[in-house]
C-alpha cells in the first residue's frame, strides 16, 4: 500500500485563479505519480461534486473531494494557494486547498486516516503549521501524521503512518482519530457523577455528506468539540456515516439522550432509532460551522417538549421511488437553516411542496393520457365506473384509467400546501396545510391557493410551537392541541378572508391562458423555455413546470393551458437531446465519459428527463447552460407559435399521438436540439483553440468562473439519487428512482 501523500504531491506555491484551476494543478501532480489514470475524467468527478454543495471551509479551508473509477488508490494533495482561491466558503476564500481522491473500492484504512485528516483540519494549531511550514516533505509527513504539529522535521513518531491504518498515534497528526468515535458511550459513562439532577444534557448526534470522506467527519469533529465548551454541560456521541462504514451508537445511549441533531446531506441509515425525540435536522456545513447553535436549538426543543418522528419524515418521497428517492431527509425538504435568507428557505420550502407533488402529477397525468389514447377525448364524461363497468368493452377500460388518474390529479392541490407546511413546521404542519389545500380545491382558488395555503399553514404551526407550554400537555400538543388549533385558524382564513381574491386571481391567470394567441403565445414560450433550461431540474425549472401542470389540473384546462403545457415539456427534452447530439457529431470535444453519458442522454431527452443534462453542465456550466436555454427557447416559442397542446403532463416522444399538431411539435423540439448542440459544439471549439494543448480547462473540466449556473440544479439531481457518486450517474441509468418524472 502506498503513502497516502508524498512531497511530489505538496504544492507550497499553488498559483490559481479559480477552484478548478486548482483543483486541475493538484490533480496533475496525481497524474504524474500514476495514482490518477484519467485527468479530465477525474476532474469531471471532482466538479460534479463541487456542483451538489461548494467544499469551502471557514478558515480559509478548500476540500474538493470525490470518488471516482479514474482513482488508482486513496490520494491526498496539498497546495498552499499564493493567492487564496473562492472555494464557496461563507467567510472567504481559501489558501490551504486538499484535493482528496479515493477510488470506487476504497480500503477502510485508507478511509479511516482521511477522515482523521478531516477532524483535524478543525484543529488551528495543526493548520497552523500548513501556512507556516517550508519543506514539502515535512508537510507530506505532519499530513500523514509521521510527525506531530510542532515538532521539528525529522522528528518521526515510529510506527505511525498510513501503512498502520489503526489510528493508534498517540500524537496529534490526522492518523490518531481523537474524540470519541461513533461508538462513544459518553452519555452513559459519567452518570455518577454528581446525581441525576446534576447529569449534564445528553445528545446524540449524525453526520454524513454525500462523498462521506470530509464533511461527515469535519462535522463530527465541531460537534463534540463545541459539546465539551465547560459552560455548554453537554455530552454528545456522534455517529459518523462516512464511506468507511458506520459503527451504530448504543440504543442504550440513545435511549438516555435528551435530544438528537442530525447533520446530513445524504439519507441517515436507520433513520428510525430517533424516533420520539426532540430533533434538529441540518444540512452537514451547519453543524461545522455553528454547532453551537445547534446544540443551543436542541436543548430549546427539549425544554418546549418538541417531539419529533425522523422516521416518519423519511416515509414519505418526493421522488419516483427507488434507492435514494426520498426527499424526506434531504435539504429540500428541511426547513432551511438559520443562516439562510428568507429567500433562500421560501425557495426552500416551495420546492418541498412541489416535489411531493410531481408524482401525483405524473401518475394521474399519465393515465389520463392513455384513457384519451384508448377512449378518445369524449372518454371524459363516461358515467362512473362503479356504477357501470363492462369488463369486455374498452370504453369502460378506459374511463376506469380516466377516473382514476382524475381522482389522483385531484390530491395535486392538498399535497403542494402540504408538504410546503411539512418543508415550514415537519410533521405539525401536515394537516393544517392539507386542510388548507383541500379548502382550496373547494373555493377553485386553484393551485395559487394551494401555494398561500401551504405557508400560512407553516406559519401558523410555527407560531404555535413557540408558544412555552406545561409539561403536563407536552404529550398531546403534537397529536391533538397543535392540529386542532392550526387547522381551525387555517380553514377559518382561507374561507372568509384571503380564499375569495386568490380564487379571483386565478380565475383571471386561467381566462389570460386561454385567451393566449399570436405575439404573447410565443413569447411565453420562449420564457417557458428559457426558466425549463436554467437550472436543469432546479429551482427554476420546477416553477415553470408546475406552471404548467397547475393550469392542465382542472377539470376542463382551456387551449392555452395545453399551449403551456406542451411547450414545458418540448423544452425539457432538448438538454440532453442536444447533448446526445454535440457527442454524436463532434465527440473529441468530450471525454469518454461524457461519451458514454451522450448515449444514455438520447433515451432520457426522449423520455423528458432532463437530468440526463446534468454531467455535462455539472463539468462546463458556462457553455452548456446557455446553449441548453437558446434551444428550449427555441422549442418553447415555436410550440406556441404551431398551436401545439398537450393534456399528459409527461411521457416526451411517447405521447406524441396525444399533442395537438404532433409533427410540427417534433419539428421545434429538433430545431431547439440542433441549436443547442451546435452552440455547445461552437462554444467548447472557440474554448479549445487559444493557448497550447493541456494548458486550459480541458472537456468535461470545470468552468473557469467561481458562479456556476448548473449547481442548484446539480444539486437537486444528484441529492436525490442518494448521494451518489457524481452528477453523471443521474444521465447514465434512465431506472433510476431518485430522478423526478417530468420536473426536470
Amino acid at each position: 500500500m502506498s503513502q497516502l501523500i508524498t512531497a511530489d504531491l505538496v504544492d507550497l506555491g499553488l498559483r490559481a485563479a479559480t477552484k478548478d484551476e486548482a483543483a486541475r494543478s493538484l490533480a496533475e501532480r496525481m497524474v504524474a505519480s500514476g495514482r490518477v489514470t484519467d485527468l479530465e475524467g477525474f476532474l469531471s468527478d471532482v466538479a460534479a461534486r463541487e456542483a451538489q454543495m461548494p467544499t469551502g471551509l471557514e478558515g480559509g479551508i478548500g476540500i474538493p473531494h470525490c470518488r471516482s473509477a479514474h482513482v488508482t488508490e486513496p490520494t491526498l494533495a496539498f497546495g498552499r494557494a499564493a493567492e487564496p482561491v473562492d472555494f464557496g466558503a461563507p467567510d472567504g476564500p481559501a489558501d490551504l486547498v486538499f484535493l482528496i481522491a479515493a477510488p470506487d473500492g476504497a480500503d477502510s484504512d485508507h478511509l479511516t486516516i482521511l477522515s482523521s485528516l478531516a477532524r483535524h483540519l478543525m484543529d488551528e494549531t495543526f493548520t497552523g503549521e500548513l501556512r507556516a511550514a517550508g519543506d514539502a516533505e515535512h508537510v507530506a509527513a505532519l499530513l500523514r501524521g509521521d510527525v506531530r504539529a510542532g515538532d521539528r522535521p525529522g522528528d518521526a513518531t515510529p510506527d505511525s503512518g498510513p501503512d498502520s491504518g489503526s489510528g493508534s498515534n498517540s500524537g496529534s497528526g490526522p492518523v490518531s482519530d481523537s474524540g470519541p468515535g461513533p461508538d462513544s458511550e459518553s452519555g452513559s459513562d459519567s452518570e455518577g457523577d454528581g446525581g441525576e439532577g446534576a447529569r449534564a444534557f445528553r445528545i446524540v448526534a449524525v453526520t454524513s455528506c454525500p462523498t462521506g470522506i470530509a464533511h461527515t467527519y469535519m462535522a463530527a469533529e465541531s460537534l463534540e468539540r463545541a459539546a465539551g465548551e465547560e459552560e455548554l454541560s453537554v455530552e454528545i456521541a456522534v455517529e459518523t456515516q462516512g464511506s468507511a462504514g458506520f459503527t451504530r451508537i448504543d440504543p442504550a445511549v440513545i435511549a438516555a439522550a435528551d435530544a438528537v441533531v442530525l447533520a446530513h446531506d445524504v439519507e441517515v441509515r436507520e433513520k428510525e432509532r430517533f424516533a420520539g425525540k426532540p430533533t434538529v435536522d441540518v444540512g452537514v456545513k451547519a453543524a461545522i460551522n455553528r454547532p453551537a447553535e445547534l446544540i443551543a436549538e436542541a436543548r430549546d426543543k427539549a425544554e418546549r417538549g418538541e417531539v419529533s418522528d425522523p422516521a416518519g419524515a423519511s416515509g414519505a418521497s418526493g421522488g419516483s421511488g427507488g434507492s435514494g428517492g426520498s426527499r424526506g431527509s434531504s435539504p429540500m425538504s428541511r426547513a432551511g437553516e438559520a443562516g439562510d435568507g428568507f429567500g433562500t428557505r421560501l425557495r426552500t420550502w416551495l420546492m418541498t411542496g412541489v416535489s411531493y407533488m410531481v408524482p401525483f402529477v405524473a401518475a394521474g397525468g399519465l393515465l389520463i393520457a392513455l384513457s384519451f389514447a384508448l377512449g378518445g377525448y369524449e372518454i371524459a364524461d363516461a358515467k362512473p365506473v362503479a356504477d357501470h363497468f363492462v369488463w369486455g368493452e374498452l370504453e369502460s377500460w378506459a374511463a376506469l384509467l380516466n377516473q382514476i388518474g382524475g381522482l389522483a390529479f385531484s390530491f395535486l392541490v392538498p399535497v403542494l400546501a402540504g408538504y410546503i407546511a411539512y418543508g415550514m413546521a415537519d410533521r405539525p404542519g401536515l394537516v393544517p396545510g392539507f386542510v388548507g389545500g383541500a379548502i382550496a380545491v373547494k373555493i377553485e382558488a386553484g393551485f395559487l391557493g394551494g401555494l398561500a395555503a401551504g405557508l400560512l399553514a407553516g406559519a401558523v404551526v410555527m407560531a404555535i410551537q413557540r408558544v412555552r407550554i406545561p409539561p403536563v400537555l407536552r404529550g398531546i400538543m403534537p397529536v391533538v392541541v397543535i392540529p386542532l388549533i392550526s387547522s381551525a385558524v387555517v380553514g377559518a382564513l382561507m374561507f372568509v378572508v384571503i380564499g375569495k381574491p386568490i380564487a379571483t386571481a386565478q380565475k383571471a391567470m386561467t381566462d389570460w391562458l386561454g385567451g393566449l394567441s399570436g405575439t404573447n403565445a410565443v413569447l411565453l414560450g420562449l420564457l417557458i423555455g428559457l426558466m425549463m433550461c436554467f437550472d436543469l431540474g432546479g429551482p427554476v425549472n420546477k416553477v415553470a413546470y408546475a406552471f404548467a401542470t397547475g393550469g392542465i389540473a382542472s377539470a376542463d384546462p382551456g387551449n392555452g393551458s395545453l399551449m403551456v403545457m406542451a411547450a414545458a415539456m418540448g423544452a425539457g427534452m432538448v438538454p440532453p437531446l442536444g447533448m446526445a447530439l454535440a457527442t454524436t457529431v463532434r465527440g473529441r470535444l468530450f471525454d469518454r465519459t461524457e461519451r458514454e453519458n451522450g448515449k444514455a442522454a438520447w433515451v432520457l431527452g426522449a423520455s423528458f428527463i432532463t437530468e440526463g443534462a446534468i454531467p455535462f453542465a455539472a463539468a462546463d456550466p458556462l457553455r452548456v447552460i446557455p446553449a441548453s436555454m437558446a434551444g428550449g427557447a427555441v422549442t418553447g416559442s415555436l410550440t406556441m407559435a404551431f398551436g401545439s397542446t398537450l393534456r399528459a403532463p409527461h411521457g416526451g416522444v411517447f405521447v406524441v399521438p396525444l399533442i395537438g399538431s404532433p409533427l410540427l411539435y417534433l419539428v421545434a423540439v429538433a430545431a431547439g436540439t440542433v441549436v443547442t448542440a451546435a452552440l455547445t459544439v461552437l462554444l467548447k471549439s472557440a474554448r479549445k483553440a487559444p493557448g497550447r494543448p493541456g494548458s486550459g480547462p480541458g472537456p468535461g473540466s470545470g468552468s473557469e468562473s467561481g458562479a456556476e449556473p448548473g449547481a442548484d440544479s446539480a444539486a437537486g439531481a444528484v441529492e436525490g439519487s442518494g448521494g451518489g457518486r457524481s452528477a453523471k450517474g443521474a444521465g447514465a441509468a434512465p431506472g433510476d428512482g431518485s430522478r423526478v418524472p417530468a420536473a426536470t
